[in-house]
Protein backbone atom coordinates (compact mmCIF):
# COMPACT_ATOMS: atom_id res chain seq x y z
CA UNK A 1 0.00 0.00 0.00
CA UNK A 2 1.44 3.90 -0.95
CA UNK A 3 2.61 5.80 1.92
CA UNK A 4 2.88 9.40 2.52
CA UNK A 5 6.51 9.77 3.75
CA UNK A 6 8.61 13.15 4.05
CA UNK A 7 12.46 13.35 4.13
CA UNK A 8 14.09 16.41 6.12
CA UNK A 9 17.91 17.37 6.59
CA UNK A 10 18.23 18.72 9.90
CA UNK A 11 20.62 20.37 12.59
CA UNK A 12 21.02 18.93 15.95
CA UNK A 13 18.92 21.85 16.99
CA UNK A 14 16.09 21.33 14.32
CA UNK A 15 16.68 23.37 11.93
CA UNK A 16 15.79 22.88 8.66
CA UNK A 17 16.44 26.26 6.94
CA UNK A 18 18.74 29.21 8.37
CA UNK A 19 17.13 32.91 8.78
CA UNK A 20 16.97 35.43 5.91
CA UNK A 21 16.36 33.12 2.75
CA UNK A 22 16.63 34.36 -0.54
CA UNK A 23 17.28 33.80 -4.21
CA UNK A 24 21.20 33.58 -3.16
CA UNK A 25 20.72 31.68 -0.20
CA UNK A 26 17.50 29.01 -0.66
CA UNK A 27 18.19 27.58 2.53
CA UNK A 28 18.84 30.76 4.41
CA UNK A 29 22.28 32.46 5.71
CA UNK A 30 24.98 30.28 6.63
CA UNK A 31 23.42 26.68 6.51
CA UNK A 32 23.33 24.92 3.05
CA UNK A 33 26.99 23.37 3.13
CA UNK A 34 26.75 22.61 6.61
CA UNK A 35 23.37 20.81 6.25
CA UNK A 36 23.73 19.04 3.25
CA UNK A 37 27.66 18.64 2.76
CA UNK A 38 27.12 14.63 3.21
CA UNK A 39 25.56 15.12 -0.12
CA UNK A 40 28.51 16.23 -2.23
CA UNK A 41 31.48 14.68 0.47
CA UNK A 42 30.21 11.30 1.28
CA UNK A 43 27.85 11.25 -2.02
CA UNK A 44 28.73 7.34 -2.88
CA UNK A 45 28.05 6.33 0.85
CA UNK A 46 24.62 7.96 0.88
CA UNK A 47 23.19 7.07 -3.15
CA UNK A 48 20.66 4.47 -1.78
CA UNK A 49 19.31 7.22 0.53
CA UNK A 50 19.50 10.10 -2.36
CA UNK A 51 17.18 8.19 -4.22
CA UNK A 52 14.69 6.96 -2.13
CA UNK A 53 14.17 10.65 -1.43
CA UNK A 54 12.83 11.05 -4.56
CA UNK A 55 11.12 7.78 -5.53
CA UNK A 56 7.73 8.92 -5.56
CA UNK A 57 4.64 9.56 -7.78
CA UNK A 58 3.82 12.58 -6.56
CA UNK A 59 5.27 15.38 -4.26
CA UNK A 60 4.17 18.23 -1.92
CA UNK A 61 6.25 21.33 -1.33
CA UNK A 62 5.60 25.13 0.25
CA UNK A 63 5.98 27.85 -1.89
CA UNK A 64 8.94 29.09 0.18
CA UNK A 65 10.53 25.58 -1.33
CA UNK A 66 9.32 26.23 -4.79
CA UNK A 67 11.19 29.92 -4.69
CA UNK A 68 12.27 32.94 -3.28
CA UNK A 69 9.30 35.16 -3.97
CA UNK A 70 6.76 36.45 -1.42
CA UNK A 71 3.77 37.89 -2.85
CA UNK A 72 2.86 38.23 -6.60
CA UNK A 73 4.65 35.33 -8.46
CA UNK A 74 7.67 36.07 -10.39
CA UNK A 75 6.41 34.32 -13.66
CA UNK A 76 10.00 33.94 -15.02
CA UNK A 77 10.85 31.86 -12.27
CA UNK A 78 10.37 27.78 -12.46
CA UNK A 79 12.43 26.48 -9.57
CA UNK A 80 15.57 26.01 -8.21
CA UNK A 81 16.80 23.54 -9.77
CA UNK A 82 17.47 24.21 -13.65
CA UNK A 83 15.34 22.77 -16.40
CA UNK A 84 15.57 19.18 -15.01
CA UNK A 85 14.73 19.28 -11.69
CA UNK A 86 15.10 15.91 -9.72
CA UNK A 87 11.93 14.95 -8.75
CA UNK A 88 10.17 13.74 -12.56
CA UNK A 89 6.59 13.61 -11.53
CA UNK A 90 4.12 16.24 -10.43
CA UNK A 91 4.80 18.76 -7.81
CA UNK A 92 1.84 20.14 -6.10
CA UNK A 93 3.08 23.78 -4.52
CA UNK A 94 0.91 24.68 -1.46
CA UNK A 95 0.28 28.53 -2.62
CA UNK A 96 -2.16 31.90 -1.73
CA UNK A 97 -2.06 32.97 -5.30
CA UNK A 98 -3.16 30.96 -8.69
CA UNK A 99 -0.62 30.08 -11.20
CA UNK A 100 -0.57 27.78 -14.47
CA UNK A 101 1.28 24.78 -14.29
CA UNK A 102 4.71 24.50 -15.43
CA UNK A 103 6.08 21.63 -17.36
CA UNK A 104 9.82 21.15 -17.07
CA UNK A 105 12.25 18.65 -18.37
CA UNK A 106 11.91 14.93 -17.15
CA UNK A 107 8.63 14.52 -16.31
CA UNK A 108 8.47 17.23 -13.89
CA UNK A 109 5.30 19.70 -13.57
CA UNK A 110 4.95 22.24 -11.19
CA UNK A 111 1.08 22.52 -10.04
CA UNK A 112 -0.20 25.29 -7.37
CA UNK A 113 -2.67 24.47 -5.14
CA UNK A 114 -4.48 27.27 -3.35
CA UNK A 115 -7.09 25.16 -1.44
CA UNK A 116 -4.66 23.45 1.37
CA UNK A 117 -3.06 21.01 2.50
CA UNK A 118 -5.76 18.19 2.35
CA UNK A 119 -6.47 19.21 -1.55
CA UNK A 120 -2.89 18.71 -2.15
CA UNK A 121 -2.66 15.50 -1.23
CA UNK A 122 -5.68 14.64 -2.76
CA UNK A 123 -4.22 15.45 -5.84
CA UNK A 124 -1.11 14.11 -5.20
CA UNK A 125 -2.77 10.47 -4.75
CA UNK A 126 -4.66 10.59 -7.20
CA UNK A 127 -1.99 10.72 -9.54
CA UNK A 128 0.45 8.95 -7.78
CA UNK A 129 -1.42 6.27 -8.15
CA UNK A 130 0.37 2.86 -6.59
CA UNK A 131 3.61 5.30 -5.98
CA UNK A 132 4.10 6.91 -2.69
CA UNK A 133 3.62 10.52 -2.07
CA UNK A 134 6.53 12.92 -0.91
CA UNK A 135 5.99 15.78 1.55
CA UNK A 136 9.35 17.29 0.12
CA UNK A 137 9.48 20.13 2.37
CA UNK A 138 10.22 22.80 3.86
CA UNK A 139 10.18 22.65 7.37
CA UNK A 140 6.23 24.62 7.64
CA UNK A 141 5.20 22.45 5.13
CA UNK A 142 6.22 19.34 6.62
CA UNK A 143 5.02 20.30 10.07
CA UNK A 144 1.51 21.31 8.87
CA UNK A 145 0.85 17.51 7.55
CA UNK A 146 2.45 16.00 10.69
CA UNK A 147 0.07 17.77 12.95
CA UNK A 148 -2.79 16.93 10.89
CA UNK A 149 -1.48 13.02 11.51
CA UNK A 150 -0.74 13.22 7.48
CA UNK A 151 2.44 11.63 7.54
CA UNK A 152 3.15 8.08 7.24
CA UNK A 153 6.88 7.77 7.74
CA UNK A 154 9.58 10.42 8.64
CA UNK A 155 13.12 10.14 7.35
CA UNK A 156 15.28 13.15 8.93
CA UNK A 157 19.03 12.97 7.78
CA UNK A 158 20.42 15.19 10.90
CA UNK A 159 23.87 16.98 10.04
CA UNK A 160 25.94 17.49 13.38
CA UNK A 161 25.63 21.26 13.73
CA UNK A 162 23.58 23.66 16.14
CA UNK A 163 22.37 26.22 13.56
CA UNK A 164 20.95 28.29 16.77
CA UNK A 165 17.69 30.11 14.54
CA UNK A 166 15.91 29.61 11.48
CA UNK A 167 12.88 27.34 10.21
CA UNK A 168 12.36 24.43 12.66
CA UNK A 169 11.21 21.15 11.97
CA UNK A 170 8.18 19.63 14.78
CA UNK A 171 7.50 22.86 16.02
CA UNK A 172 3.74 23.06 16.60
CA UNK A 173 2.79 20.03 15.42
CA UNK A 174 1.47 18.47 18.48
CA UNK A 175 2.12 15.51 20.45
CA UNK A 176 3.57 12.46 18.31
CA UNK A 177 4.68 9.20 18.78
CA UNK A 178 7.32 7.82 16.31
CA UNK A 179 8.91 4.35 16.24
CA UNK A 180 12.38 3.64 14.75
CA UNK A 181 12.75 1.67 11.76
CA UNK A 182 16.35 2.22 11.07
CA UNK A 183 19.09 4.00 11.60
CA UNK A 184 22.50 4.64 10.05
CA UNK A 185 24.58 7.14 9.11
CA UNK A 186 28.42 8.46 9.51
CA UNK A 187 30.45 11.11 10.16
CA UNK A 188 28.87 13.91 8.91
CA UNK A 189 24.63 12.94 8.78
CA UNK A 190 22.63 10.37 10.93
CA UNK A 191 19.89 8.85 9.00
CA UNK A 192 16.74 8.12 10.93
CA UNK A 193 13.80 6.49 9.63
CA UNK A 194 10.24 6.62 11.85
CA UNK A 195 7.21 5.60 11.82
CA UNK A 196 4.47 7.69 12.54
CA UNK A 197 1.87 6.32 14.79
CA UNK A 198 -1.67 7.44 15.18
Amino acid sequence: MSKVYCDMAMSLDGYAAGPHQSKDNPFGENIFDRLLRWRFEEADQHTTVVDKITDAGAFIMGRNMFGPDRGDWDLDWTGWWGDNPPYHAPVFVLAHRTRPSITMEGGTVFHFVTDGIHAALEQARAVAGDRDVSIAGGAHTANQYLAAGLIDELRLHIAPIVVGHGERLLADVGSIDLTPLDVHGTKLVTHITYRVNR
